[in-house]
């Protein structure tokens, strides 16, 4: 039995919803923008008895697909337990796939089983879970601000991104969703601010992908890479942006959840990542997607959250965890299982000839970097604001 939400249906660690803040622009409507009021959420019963709950759900162990059972059983020494708190998106690809093949490695490497339990929600929504008490061991976020904001919490070590990678375990990039046929004979990102068109894309308050999102419409703008917006002129990318925020019906919580509610029927395109886009075409679903001129290159980080491992004795394990991320069997499951992009480049070529090239494929480096990039594009009356700003008079 786990304590859910009655607005978002997200577990309520706390006793109440970490998923919605006050004022933060949920849905757009004809006449403007509709705000959701502050949902708060108490529990007549105390943090206590949701921890007792939480061993109830959200867990993997014992009878999964990995055939690593839970216990002593089979002469095995005594289990382990690692918490994993993690954006949406890649949900499957751990659940169905690295969690099971890391619990049969380290069953394998030390002779003990492992258990997981697994939290997911949008990263900033999730990153922000973690900084307020939430013992997760490790994250897997959308964008490296969600760490940082762990490493100044003094969570997270400073040395988190030392390795060769930057700290990343995975890539992908931002895209444009359309209908089967792509009946509005959409091509890039200036189609989204056409008239009557309407826009999916989530809630930047909430979610990393929405941030991406912003970056890659900001940053195609910026470059010269929009037709009609001159390069480096910052109000007119802005006005670019405002024009297609005006365009946008409904900002969910999460890039998932923004993807479900396109599979309603809900908009007619959606602004998302890559690998939403495949796995949801691997599943069946009939969309297609279209890789803009220019976008930008998305890098997840993924961390041990040393405070709370070493309270749990679990830093050996979920150091190994990160570490077997970055090894090429999990980077060929991240294409395979994920849709992802991986980080690694010695992949063999056929796993990755299906990703579509990008002709101006930009970073967040070449936006000036993450210390400029969050204060300019998503501080308080930075580029997001003034663009959304904008957008309510249109």
């Amino acid at each position: 039995m786990a304590l859910l939400c009655g607005v978002c249906n997200g577990l309520l660690p706390f006793g109440r919803c970490i998923r919605y803040a006050p004022d933060e622009p949920v849905t757009f409507n004809d006449k403007g923008i509709k705000y959701m009021r502050k949902v708060n959420f108490l529990l007549s019963f105390g943090f206590g008895a949701w921890l007792l709950l939480l061993a109830a759900c959200g867990s993997s162990a014992g009878e999964n697909d990995s055939g690593v059972a839970a216990g002593t059983g089979g002469g095995a020494k005594a289990g382990r337990k690692l918490v994993l708190a993690a954006y949406t998106t890649p949900r499957e690809v751990y659940g169905r796939a690295i969690i099971p093949a890391f619990q049969r490695h380290w069953q394998q490497q030390s002779g003990q089983t492992l258990q997981f339990q697994e939290s997911y929600m949008g990263s900033g929504a999730q990153s922000r879970a973690v900084e307020g008490g939430f013992e997760a061991d490790v994250v897997a976020l959308s964008l490296e601000p969600d760490v940082l904001r762990l490493v100044n919490s003094g969570q997270i070590s400073s040395s988190w991104n030392s390795d060769a990678l930057g700290g990343m375990v995975s890539r992908s990039i931002v895209v444009i969703g359309v209908r089967r046929g792509n009946p509005l004979g959409v091509r890039d990102w200036q189609d989204l601010a056409r008239s009557g068109i309407r826009v999916l894309t989530p809630n930047v308050k909430m979610s990393g992908g929405a941030m991406w999102n912003v970056m890659a419409l900001y940053g195609a703008a910026i470059r010269g890479r929009i037709q009609g917006v001159p390069a480096n002129d910052e109000n007119a990318a802005i006005a670019f942006l405002a024009s297609v925020l005006a365009n946008v019906r409904i900002m969910d919580k999460g890039a998932r959840e923004s993807l479900l509610s396109f599979e309603k029927g809900l908009g007619d395109v959606i602004i998302t990542y890559e690998n939403e886009i495949l796995l949801g075409r691997k599943a069946g679903k009939d969309y297609e997607y279209i890789v803009p001129a220019a976008t930008v290159r998305i890098d997840n980080p993924a961390a041990v959250v040393d405070a709370h491992a070493a309270q749990h004795k679990a830093l050996d394990v979920a150091a190994a965890f990160v570490a077997f991320l970055r090894t090429p069997e999990v980077q060929a499951m991240y294409v395979t299982e994920g849709g992802l992009r991986p980080v690694v480049s010695d992949l063999a070529p056929a796993l990755t000839a299906h990703f579509p090239a990008v002709t101006d494929l930009f970073t967040v480096a070449d936006l000036g970097g993450w210390p400029s990039v969050v204060p300019a594009l998503f501080g308080t009356g930075g580029v997001y604001d003034k663009a959304l700003a904008a957008a309510r008079k249109k």
